[in-house]
Order: C-alpha cells, then structure tokens, then sequence
C-alpha cells in the first residue's frame, strides 16, 4: 500500500446536547449540524471551514453477520462470483470460510473486514442509506466518552495512537463497548472504516484513478501549517485512505452507514 497524505480534518461542533437513537432508524445515531476545520491549509487556499449538515450514522461498524445476510440476498456479492472491477479476488472476504460462512456465532458479531469500497456502497444502498462522507466521519470520530469534540487533548490523541496500534487484536462485540458522547461504538476500536469521498482529493474526472491526485494535498510538507499538528491520529487515517484502492480491503478496515 502506497502512503500519502491529503487534507486531514479538524472537528470543532457546537454545544448541543449529545443525539439519541430513534425509533425510525433503529440502529442508528443522529448528529446535529455543526461545522469543520481544515488541519491545515495551502498557499492560496482561502476555505478553512465546512459545514456539516445533520445526519444518521449507524451506531455499530457493519458485522459480519449483517454482512452475511446481504450476500446471501444478493448473490453478485458472494466471493466467488463477485466481479474483480468492485473486489480484489485475493482480498474480499478472505477470512471467510466460504461464501456462506462467515464463522461461528462470535465472529459473526464482530465488524466485517475484507470488504471493498464498492462493497460497503452497496450494502449500504440495500438498506436505502450510503456511507458517511469524510466530514460526517471525522465529525463522528471527534468524540470521546464525554465530550463531542475531544481533538485538541493530548490524552485522548494519545489513547487513540495506543488502539491504532492495536489493530485487529479487539476480540469483543461492538455492543460491548463504550459509546461515545454521541452514542456512537467502535469508531477507533477495530480499525479503520470506508467513507463515500475516502479519496477525495483527486481532482481528476475518473474519482477513483489515481493520475489525477492532487500533489499539493497529499504531500507531507502541507502540513508544515498545520493549525493543530498534535492531532496525530487525523493524518494516520489521512494516510490510510490515501493509499485505498476502491476493489481492495484489509483485516482492519469496515465500515458502516448513514443518511441525511
């Protein structure tokens, strides 16, 4: 895997009480509309904010389990008749036992891995949702256990670094964790997850090429005026996504849903 490093992004929300489920979207957290910064900006570049609209985000990563009563459903999925332009044939679902088996009762709990960008899309659109866009993603994952923006405390950076190096060796339910101020499980816990734009700095007309890569966001020098250069763990996933490949996966990146 290639690493490079494109806008990363900083969190800052209003202060609003945390989202709860409802019973509509069961499963599911709300998010009120806040906004987000850039990490840092280039010469010439004049946007420094974005706002971030209200939105649903599911609770849990997608587990094998759910993932299983998808490809079952829908046949096109399944690993040995997936087409190779939406998954890598040595990569997707590889820690399954077959197309039909995804392992005991316990790992069917646990967040499906080895699952490809086009994969986590269209699981997503058979439940009538889509993946969370970088912004909703980054917006979510600010959270600790308390607060709704914790990017700026060198205790909860440093406790997410610690969980990043321990990918792949959390062994429980998602539902066994502590949810964030949100409400929100395993946003760090397991690994990281897919976003709609994971690759949204190429500027090129073909997305999901890599000739059209804007140089100038992904290198590392960007970062030289970084506004907050302690968040350390926004350029680790920065650094991850850069280096995707849509129809590729890996033992530690899932995903989950959201919707407007």
């Amino acid at each position: 895997m290639r690493f490079t490093l494109p806008l990363a992004l900083l969190l800052t929300v209003p202060a609003v009480a945390g989202a709860a489920g409802n019973p509509g979207r069961p499963g599911m957290v709300r998010l009120p509309e806040g906004s987000i910064g850039r990490m840092y900006t280039m010469v010439g570049d004049t946007t420094t904010r974005q706002r971030v609209q209200g939105f649903w985000i599911d609770r849990d990563p997608v587990t094998r389990g759910g993932f299983l009563v998808f490809v079952r459903a829908n046949p096109q999925w399944r690993r040995s008749t997936v087409a190779g332009v939406y998954a890598q044939a040595a990569t997707y679902l590889r820690d399954w036992r077959d197309d039909l088996d995804s392992g005991n009762a316990r790992a069917r709990n646990l967040p499906v891995t080895w699952v490809s960008w086009h994969a986590a899309q269209a699981f997503c659109r058979d439940r009538g949702l889509r993946l969370p866009t970088l912004a909703e993603w980054e917006y979510a994952a600010a959270a600790d256990e308390t607060r709704h923006d914790a990017s700026r405390d060198p205790r909860f950076m440093q406790h997410l670094i610690s969980l990043y190096a321990q990918r792949g060796r959390t062994a429980v339910a998602p539902r066994a964790l502590v949810p964030n101020a949100w409400g929100i499980r395993g946003l760090h816990e397991y690994g990281w997850e897919w976003v709609d734009d994971y690759n949204s700095t190429l500027v090129s007309d073909d997305s999901r090429g890599v000739g059209g890569r804007d140089v100038d966001a992904v290198c590392a020098s960007a970062a030289i005026g970084a506004t907050n250069p302690t968040n350390y763990p926004a350029f680790l996933r920065a650094a991850v996504r850069a280096g995707l490949d849509g129809n590729g996966g890996m033992a530690s990146l899932g995903f989950r849903c959201a919707t407007s």
